[in-house]
C-alpha cells in the first residue's frame, strides 16, 4: 500500500495523531477491519443501537433521533463504552424536516438559498453544527452540491442551493467552513454532481449528461472549491459520467453507465488523481436501486471499496455484507492493502475530529445550554421570516385580512414525508382560524359553490421525496373526482397557492394568479408564510431556481 500522506489536507494530523491510527489499524483483527468499512443505519431504539454496535463493532452508525435529548444523550455515552474504538457518529443535517428533532428547526438549502446571505448561512450551519455536536454527532453528509436544473426531480428539490452555480457554491463553502469549524466533517454529494438527470438513484442509476468540459465548468468547479476549502468526505454516487469514461475508452459500451460508487475511474482517476481529494469517500446508501441495478450484492458490495470508496453506507444485513468482504479478500477480489488504505481514512476521519484523544462526557447540563436554546431559536426565526418567497401575484390579492377574505376553503394534500406513511396535516389552516378566519377544509365529496367563499387557498408540502419518481399536483387525488380536477375557481374567487416545498408547481397551474414558494413546512416556516400573508413581514425571499420552469406561461 503507498502510504498516505496523513499529515495534509483534509486531514491535518500531527505525529501523536498519525502514530494512533497506525497503531489502531495494525491492532485490529482482519475482521475488524472490514466492520470499520460499514457505517450502519440506527433507526432503532436505543437499546437495540447499543447491541448493533456491541455486536458488529462498525466504523459509524447513522443516527435517525429521537426528540428526547436524555434518552438520546445516555446512548451516546453507552456508545463511547461499548466502542473500543471511538464511532463516526453521522447524520443528514439539511434542515427543515430534516432537522434533528430535539433541537432547533432551521431552514433547508433550498430555503437559505432564497434568503441568500452568506452570514445567515453561516449562522444557521454554526447552529446545526454545535447542536449535534453536544449530542454526539461528528459528521454530516452535507451539504448538497447538485444543481437544480432539471425541475423535475423530486430527489434533488428543495435539498440543493438552487440552480445557479455562484450561488450554491458561495452556500455551500460557507457551510462547509461553520460545520468543520464547530466539530462537524463536511461531505459534499453526490458525486459525479446530480441535477441534469430528473430521476432518482434510489431507484435507478441516474446519469450525469454533461460533456467533459461542461462538467468542469460546474461540477468540476464545485468540487475543486470544496477540495480547496477542505472538506473532509465526499459522496460517491450512485450516478454515471459517461463523457469521462467514453473519452477513456470510446468503447466502454455499458460501463460507460457504470455508477460512481462502483467506478474505479471516478473515483480513482478524476476524484483523487485529477482533483486531488486526499479525503475519506463514503459511498451512498448501498440498498438503492442505482447500485442494485448494477448486479448481484455478492458482487457489488466489495466492488464498492475496490471501486475506491472507504465506507459503505448501510446495510439491511451487516454480519452477510461482511461475509461479502471476507470472500472477496479470500478469493483476491478485494486486496488487503486497499482494505488497509480505506481503515486508515476511516481512522484519519477520526482522528482529524479529535476522537483519538480523551473526550469529555456528553453531559445533560451542558447540552441542555446549547441545543434548542432561545438564541437559538431566535436565530433560526429571523431566518425563516426572510425564506418565503412571493412568485406572482397578478391581481394584488395580498396582504390577506379576515374582513375582506373572511369565508377561506383549503385544499391541500397535507405534508407527504419519506418513511411517514400517511400525510400530515398543516398547520395554516388552524393559524388563520386563530387570525378570524373562518377556514373550510376540502373533503372529498363536498360540494363547492364559489358564492360560499370569499378565498381558495391551495397549500402543497412535499419537500425532497425518496423514492418518487415525480412530484406534481394530482388533480384527481386533491379534489376527488374527474370533474373536480377540472374546475378552477380563480376566476370567480381570489386564489392563491402555497408550496411548503418542491418549487415547481407553476407547471402544473400555470394561471394561478397569486403563488408562493416557502421551500420547507416546519412550524416555523408555517409561521412565517402566515405572518407574510398577513402583512406582518415582508416577503423577502428571491427565487433560487426558475420557478416558471423555463416558460413564460405561469408568469401571468
Amino acid at each position: 500500500m503507498a502510504p498516505l500522506d496523513l499529515a495534509a489536507a483534509p486531514f491535518n494530523l500531527d505525529e501523536p495523531a498519525m502514530a494512533w491510527v497506525h497503531a489502531t489499524r495494525d491492532s485490529f483483527s482482519p475482521r475488524d477491519k472490514l466492520a470499520q468499512l460499514f457505517v450502519l443505519l440506527a433507526r432503532g431504539t436505543p437499546e437495540q443501537t447499543a447491541e448493533q454496535v456491541r455486536s458488529f463493532r462498525p466504523g459509524g452508525i447513522t443516527r435517525i433521533y429521537s426528540p428526547d435529548l436524555e434518552v438520546e444523550l445516555a446512548l451516546t455515552r453507552q456508545l463511547d463504552e461499548l466502542s473500543p474504538v471511538p464511532l463516526l457518529v453521522s447524520a443528514d443535517l439539511e434542515g427543515s424536516r430534516m432537522s434533528l428533532p430535539l433541537g432547533t428547526s432551521v431552514p433547508n438549502p433550498l430555503g437559505l438559498a432564497a434568503v441568500d446571505d452568506l452570514e445567515a448561512t453561516t449562522a444557521i450551519s454554526t447552529l446545526m453544527a454545535r447542536e449535534a455536536s453536544a449530542v454526539g454527532l461528528n459528521w454530516s453528509f452535507t451539504p448538497v452540491i447538485d444543481l437544480n436544473v432539471a425541475w423535475r426531480s423530486a430527489i434533488v428539490g428543495t435539498r440543493s442551493y438552487g440552480s445557479d452555480i455562484d450561488r450554491v457554491e458561495r452556500h455551500a463553502l460557507a457551510q462547509i467552513a461553520a460545520f468543520q469549524a464547530n466539530g462537524i466533517a463536511a461531505t459534499v454529494k453526490h458525486w459525479p454532481g446530480e441535477g441534469f438527470d430528473d430521476r432518482d438513484q434510489h431507484l435507478v442509476t441516474t446519469v450525469n449528461p454533461l460533456s467533459m468540459s461542461e462538467w468542469e465548468n460546474t461540477f468540476g468547479r464545485l468540487y475543486r472549491k470544496a477540495i480547496e476549502a477542505g472538506v473532509m468526505s465526499i459522496m460517491s454516487a450512485h450516478i454515471a459520467l459517461p463523457a469521462y469514461a467514453l473519452a477513456l475508452d470510446p468503447d466502454a459500451g455499458a460501463q460507460a453507465y457504470r455508477p460512481a460508487s462502483l467506478s474505479r475511474i471516478l473515483n480513482q482517476d478524476l476524484l483523487r488523481r485529477e482533483l486531488g481529494f486526499n479525503g475519506l469517500i463514503v459511498s451512498d446508501a448501498t440498498g438503492m436501486a442505482g447500485l442494485g441495478d448494477w448486479g448481484p450484492r455478492d458482487q457489488t458490495l466489495p466492488e464498492v471499496i475496490t471501486a475506491g470508496c472507504d465506507v459503505i453506507l448501510f446495510s439491511d444485513d451487516p454480519n452477510a455484507d461482511l461475509m461479502r468482504l471476507v470472500k472477496a479478500v479470500a478469493d483476491g477480489r478485494l486486496s488487503q492493502d486497499r482494505v488497509d488504505e480505506a481503515v486508515t481514512r476511516v481512522l484519519a476521519l477520526k482522528a482529524a475530529q479529535g476522537l483519538h484523544t480523551p473526550r469529555a462526557v456528553a453531559d445533560l447540563d451542558h447540552a441542555r445550554l446549547l441545543v434548542a436554546t432561545d438564541a437559538n431559536q431566535a436565530i433560526a426565526a429571523g431566518v425563516t421570516a426572510r425564506v418565503p418567497t412571493l412568485v406572482k401575484d397578478v391581481n394584488k390579492l395580498l396582504p390577506l385580512s379576515p374582513a375582506r377574505h373572511h369565508r377561506v376553503l383549503v385544499y391541500s394534500g397535507g405534508v407527504i414525508l419519506p418513511f411517514v406513511p400517511n400525510p400530515l396535516p398543516l398547520s395554516v389552516p388552524i393559524r388563520l382560524e386563530e387570525e378570524g378566519f373562518a377556514v373550510t377544509v376540502f373533503e372529498p365529496g363536498m360540494d363547492v359553490h364559489p358564492r360560499d367563499f370569499d378565498l381558495v387557498l391551495y397549500l402543497f408540502a412535499e419537500e425532497t421525496t425518496l423514492g418518487r419518481s415525480r412530484i406534481f399536483i394530482d388533480w384527481v387525488k386533491l379534489t376527488g373526482n374527474l370533474f373536480g380536477a377540472m374546475s378552477r375557481f380563480w376566476h370567480d374567487v381570489p386564489t392563491l397557492m402555497i408550496s411548503f416545498g418542491y418549487p415547481y408547481y407553476l407547471y402544473d397551474a400555470p394561471r394561478v394568479p397569486a403563488y408562493i414558494n416557502a421551500y420547507g413546512s416546519s412550524e416555523p416556516l408555517q409561521a412565517a408564510v402566515v405572518e407574510a400573508l398577513l402583512g406582518r413581514a415582508e416577503f423577502s425571499g428571491t427565487s433560487p431556481v426558475d420557478p416558471f420552469c423555463g416558460s413564460d406561461q405561469g408568469r401571468y
